[in-house]
């Protein structure tokens, strides 16, 4: 049994045992069985989740921060009820009836933010990526070893039931023995954010500056590189990948289009590409293997098997849908699976496990396996260098 699964099973265990409401209340959530959670960080991805944390019957907003007003308001804005605004989240985390915390600051505020909600003894949802350098991965999970605190990385596709339900696809061989991995993320846009004042431009357009930001890899590849390290239970044994400022010159420091090479073990590849000049078949990951290919976007995913096949009738492929279905044109056989968006799903996930004490699918140990991984990419692409996983990596989670 592996550390995790030992996690889990004690975890249920103890809750099973528990009955009296006062050993329930230890777990740290209100009193009514709702999380009350503050937002911290309120522009489009913290503002964006407020109106899908009210529909969730076991959260409760009580708070949002941010250190801009107009973006506070807007936050503000969004909720239903009234809450309490912060412009200094330390102020949040002194507020005792806050039982949790969402992250959704600039890249490069993460690790600091998180450490000290855990140090409050508040929950944590912090969005990915979960902390920027190894340095800051490393401090994150010495705090994260001295609570028992729920901590959850924003990688929502590890609570997709969906992708859940690929994953075991895949791991009970669908795909056969894996070859590759072709995961891209492309976009015609330019990233940018208006900026009302001069002196507002990195706090508004971070992710465009390498100080605040780990550019298109650590915002989009980061999700699909969570992805092949949990298909393969494995994290890249080195990557090798270029990119440039070649289309949008207006001043940023991250790249506009990457394209890296993660090597993993038993010789599986996985290439990563993300442009800010063409959309063409914008999100998608593709699962090779020696027996067909998975191919998965944001809601919906096929296979797509090798060899002759009839195309007129196939026959059940995932083992829920329980009846025939038909190949669509140019994509393979839809995969059945009835599922909530993502990050909602994640959001829920995230309440369960603070009321039934259970560890989180993508937990600070996933999280950092995936930090270091988009650092080491990073460094292979604005050193130029093949850059590989360090021993000492292992020592970090």
């Amino acid at each position: 049994m592996n550390r995790r699964s030992f996690v889990k099973k004690s975890s249920v265990g103890a809750v099973g045992i528990m009955s009296s409401f006062s050993a329930l209340s230890s777990f740290g959530f209100s009193k009514n069985g709702t999380v009350n959670i503050g937002v911290i960080g309120t522009g489009d991805r913290g503002g964006g989740l407020i109106p899908i944390i009210e529909r969730i019957s076991n959260l409760n907003l009580v708070a949002c921060c941010d250190i801009l007003p107009f973006r506070l308001e807007n936050g503000l804005s969004r909720a239903t009820g009234k809450i309490k605004g912060y412009s200094d989240y330390r102020e949040m985390l002194d507020n005792k009836d806050i039982d949790a915390v969402l992250v959704a600051t600039p890249f490069n505020t993460h690790a600091a933010i998180e450490i000290d909600a855990l140090d409050a003894g508040k929950h944590v949802y912090g969005e990915k990526t979960m902390a920027k350098g190894y340095s800051d991965i490393w401090k994150l999970n010495k705090q994260k070893q001295k609570t028992t605190k729920i901590f959850q990385v924003g990688h929502q596709y590890h609570s997709s039931r969906l992708y859940t339900h690929v994953v075991d696809l895949i791991k009970n061989g669908k795909v056969g023995n894996i070859t590759a991995f072709e995961c891209q993320w492309n976009r015609h846009g330019n990233w940018r954010r208006s900026v009302p004042s001069p002196e507002l431009e990195k706090r508004i357009n971070w992710r465009m500056y390498r100080e605040y930001s780990g550019g298109l890899v650590a915002e989009l590849c980061s999700h699909q590189i969570d992805f092949v390290n949990w298909v393969l239970d494995a994290v890249p044994e080195q990557v090798m990948g270029v990119g440039g400022i070649d289309y949008w010159k207006d001043g940023r420091e991250t790249y506009d289009n990457i394209h890296l090479i993660y090597s993993y073990p038993k010789g599986i590849k996985a290439k990563f590409t993300c442009l800010t000049s063409n959309a063409l078949n914008d999100y998608q990951i593709k699962v090779m293997g020696d027996k067909g290919t998975i191919i998965l976007d944001y809601e919906n995913a096929w296979f797509y098997p090798e060899g002759n096949v009839d195309q007129k009738e196939i026959g059940e492929v995932d083992g829920v849908s329980g009846a025939t279905v038909q190949w669509e044109k140019g994509k393979g056989i839809p995969i059945k699976v009835g599922h909530t968006h993502a990050s909602e799903q994640a959001l829920r996930d995230f309440a369960n496990n603070i009321i039934d004490n259970t560890t989180a699918e993508s937990d600070i140990v996933t999280g950092s396996q995936t930090a270091i991984a988009v650092q080491m990419g990073l460094d292979a692409m604005y050193e130029n260098r093949i850059v590989c996983w360090e021993k000492e990596f292992n020592n970090y989670y």
